[in-house]
């Protein structure tokens, strides 16, 4: 075989989360499960014994998530849970009480990390998940107003208390992950990464060095034209003939590409349909050859 078509070696099918939790690297996000009552809820539970069933051992969710709504979705489905089932939520991002100029662009939501708040937020995701301990808590945000001190403090005072096994941050720089692994053993990294958006490099080398997982958000996210260097049409084309030649879709690709790309990368890719979510779990075993690793690396360079 000449080198072009070589596979890429893949990484490893597994991550140890904080260097002890072993979790399949393709895992699932439950934000987009539906948590009102009706057949919708009845296809989001299917959506999570399935996701299980096909062997994913790692989802995520979040307090913001419904506001305590995606974890009870969870716990209704899974509970009591598989031995080797990692679920990770997170906590900080509370409701803005109306007309106090807390609400952000999104919405009637508000960052709030204090210390004296972030125990309660705990021990509602401890009732909510029906767990004595929470395997890994995020802060969703890091709050702007919060020494990050205080605020990862106060979760490694929980850890220590055995409510939290692990301690993971979203949406931060490299400066803040390595103030924040000052003041605790920081297992994981949620920011925005996928084939097209690579801002967050510098974060990825960061967690590679540190072996903290990444936990790449909105990993199969299209390109809007203009977005970024070689975004649009012609990035869109260019994943579409790698899919053709796999014979696998688009999304598989994009999810392909990244778990070829870094050994510390851990997708979660989120859906509500059961046919979406096998597709996303065959990914695992999409070989991509190392010319189209290189053809779709060069889609998120300036």
């Amino acid at each position: 075989m000449e080198a072009g078509r070589r596979a890429v070696e893949q990484p490893g099918a597994t991550f140890r989360i904080g260097g002890e939790r072993e979790v399949r690297r393709l895992g699932f996000g439950a934000m987009r499960l539906p948590t009102e009552q009706g057949p919708e809820r009845a296809e989001a539970l299917a959506v999570a014994r399935r996701a299980v069933e096909l062997g994913v051992n790692f989802v995520d969710t979040a307090h913001m998530y419904g506001w305590g709504a995606n974890e009870e979705l969870l716990a209704e489905a899974l509970h009591p849970y598989p031995d080797g089932l990692l679920i990770a939520t997170k906590v900080g991002i509370v409701r803005a009480e109306p007309g106090t100029g807390q609400e952000s662009p999104v919405g009637e939501i508000a960052q709030d990390a204090r210390p004296e708040v972030l125990p309660g937020q705990v021990d509602e995701g401890l009732r909510r998940l029906r767990v004595e301990r929470l395997e890994l808590v995020q802060l969703h945000r890091l709050d702007p107003q919060v020494p990050i001190a205080d605020q990862v403090g106060a979760l490694a005072d929980l850890q220590r208390a055995g409510k939290i096994g692990h301690i993971g941050l979203s949406e931060v720089s490299v400066a803040e992950l390595d103030e924040a692994r000052r003041h605790a053993e920081i297992a994981s990294v949620q920011n925005r990464y996928s084939v097209l958006h690579r801002e967050h490099e510098p974060v990825l080398e960061a967690c590679e060095a540190a072996g903290v997982a990444f936990l790449p958000w909105r990993p199969v996210a299209e390109a809007t034209p203009g977005e970024l260097p070689g975004a649009g049409a012609e990035a869109a084309a260019e994943i579409a003939a790698v899919a053709q030649e796999l014979g696998a879709t688009a999304a598989q690709v994009s999810l392909a590409w990244l778990l070829a790309h870094s050994p510390v990368l851990v997708p979660i890719p989120g859906t509500s349909s059961v046919p979406h979510l096998e597709e996303n779990v065959a990914a695992a075993s999409l070989p991509l050859t190392a010319e189209q690793h290189l053809r779709l690396a060069r889609l998120g360079r300036a």
